[in-house]
Parts: structure tokens; C-alpha cells; sequence
């Protein structure tokens, strides 16, 4: 029995906000405060996300500095424009720390600007192409971009591990990217009150493509809605699945910390 949890998507590296809303970079002693609220929670494993080239280093840094702390590489869709064969050679470069286990997140994002939707297509190509070159498994982020994502996946992906960072889809799309091979990651968004089509996948999905992640600092979980996210926070996300499914939470953290490990082979 392993009884502890696992965060598999954090920004560690920007884990609060600006009075003004904005990301602020975490400083060393903000991220050594959070990995001691995750002990506190009995969360043992988490892996920071990249998002943005600027920050590349310093998330595969943060990773280097603790032993239960992981790391992908990538380029988030709606930064796509900033990708070039430099980017990409620098990815490849940081691929080759044994802390950086995946690659992402990366994949679609039609809820803000759909104006250089061939351009996020065309990067996410290219992406799923360096995690297959590089034999690591790829972190998938899809907003209102389901039918593309999918097609993309089934075309360009040769091997790579696929998991689907903060699932938004319904039942029936969990199901078809079950039915490819493919894990779906539940955060925060599945203790909301109304969120009605989380929890029906929440029930729904097979436990063994099933991981759990917060995306702090955002989609904070109840009882914290409204502030911060935190790694230590999934274990609320455990609780609600738990409920959920009508089991314990030993039980949910065991299954999901088992795929987690396996999945990114940590």
C-alpha cells in the first residue's frame, strides 16, 4: 500500500499572484514552503509543467533542487508564435536531465484567440514529434479544441504516452481517448458544486488511466476556492473522487500514484 499522493501538473515556478491578478515568479523560499505544506498533506511526488520559454530553466532548476520534484518541457499552446528550431533545440538540451520526464504541457487553446489556431496546430506537430524523438511521454493541455487535439494525436503520435492535463471533456470523449491508450488528469475543477460533467467522468473513467494534478496556483479546490493553489492541495481532489466513487482515500491515492509512477516512470 503506498497511501500517499501525487501532484502530476503544478507551476511551481509561479505559485501565487500580483495584487493585480498577475503570475509572480515563486522565489526559492515560496517553493520550499510548498513542498513542506505537500508533506504536511501526504503528498510525496510533484512535477512542474513549462509553459513559456523565458522560464524553461528555471522549471527544470526547481526540479534539480529536490528529489520528489520532477519537471516536463514544452510550450503552451497560446505562446505557439515564440516556438522556433532554437526553442527546440534548447527543449531537446534540458530533455536530457534525468529530472524532466515528459514533455509538455502542450497541445490546443481555442478559448482566447482563435487567430493563429494553425500556428498552435503546427507547434503541437512539431511537439508531439520531439517527445517521440525523445521517448517521453507527452502532457497534453485541450481547451475547447477536442476534434482537433484528438486528430492531431492520432496522426502526428508514435509511440509517446499520452495524458490529457486538466480534462475538460465530457464522458463520452474520456472514453474515446481511453479507448486510444490515453490517461486523463482530474484537478480542482471536479470538487465545484457545479461542475456536473466532472464528476460524471470522475465516476466514470477506468482508475487505471486515471492520475490527479492541481494546476496551482489555479482552479483552486473547495475549501480554498479563491485563493492559491497549492500541490498539497490535490489531496482535496482525491477526496471529492473518492466520494465520488464510493471509495476510500487510501484507495484513490494507492491507484492514482501508481499510474502517475508508472506513466512518467518515477
Amino acid at each position: 500500500m503506498k497511501s500517499y499522493l501525487i501532484d502530476t501538473h503544478a507551476h511551481l515556478d509561479m505559485n501565487s499572484f500580483n495584487d493585480d491578478g498577475a503570475e509572480k515568479q515563486a522565489t526559492d523560499s515560496e517553493v520550499e514552503e510548498n513542498i513542506a505544506l505537500m508533506k504536511e498533506y501526504g503528498v510525496k511526488k510533484v512535477i512542474i509543467p513549462s509553459v513559456e520559454v523565458k522560464t524553461l530553466d528555471r522549471v527544470v532548476e526547481i526540479s534539480n533542487m529536490y528529489d520528489n520534484v520532477y519537471s516536463m518541457v514544452g510550450i503552451f499552446p497560446s505562446e505557439a508564435k515564440t516556438y522556433t528550431d532554437e526553442v527546440e533545440n534548447k527543449l531537446i538540451n534540458l530533455a536530457q536531465n534525468k529530472k524532466v520526464v515528459a514533455v509538455g504541457e502542450v497541445g490546443l487553446d481555442y478559448y482566447w484567440d482563435k487567430s493563429f489556431n494553425n500556428i498552435q496546430q503546427d507547434v503541437f506537430k512539431k511537439q508531439i514529434r520531439l517527445a517521440n524523438k525523445l521517448n517521453l511521454p507527452l502532457v497534453v493541455h485541450d481547451r475547447e479544441a477536442h476534434k482537433d487535439t484528438f486528430d492531431i494525436i492520432k496522426q502526428e503520435n508514435k509511440g509517446s504516452k499520452v495524458l490529457f492535463h486538466c480534462f475538460s471533456g465530457s464522458v463520452e470523449f474520456m472514453r474515446e481517448c481511453v479507448n486510444e491508450g490515453w490517461y486523463i488528469a482530474l484537478g480542482g475543477v471536479v470538487t465545484f458544486k457545479n461542475a456536473v460533467k466532472m464528476k460524471e467522468v470522475a465516476k466514470e473513467v477506468p482508475l487505471d488511466k486515471l492520475v490527479l494534478e492541481t494546476d496551482s496556483p489555479y482552479l483552486t479546490p473547495v475549501p480554498h476556492r479563491g485563493k492559491p493553489n497549492k500541490p498539497a492541495y490535490v489531496k482535496y481532489v482525491a477526496e471529492e473522487i473518492a466520494k465520488i466513487r464510493e471509495m476510500t482515500l487510501e484507495e484513490i491515492a494507492d491507484i492514482t500514484s501508481t499510474n502517475a509512477e508508472e506513466f512518467f516512470k518515477i
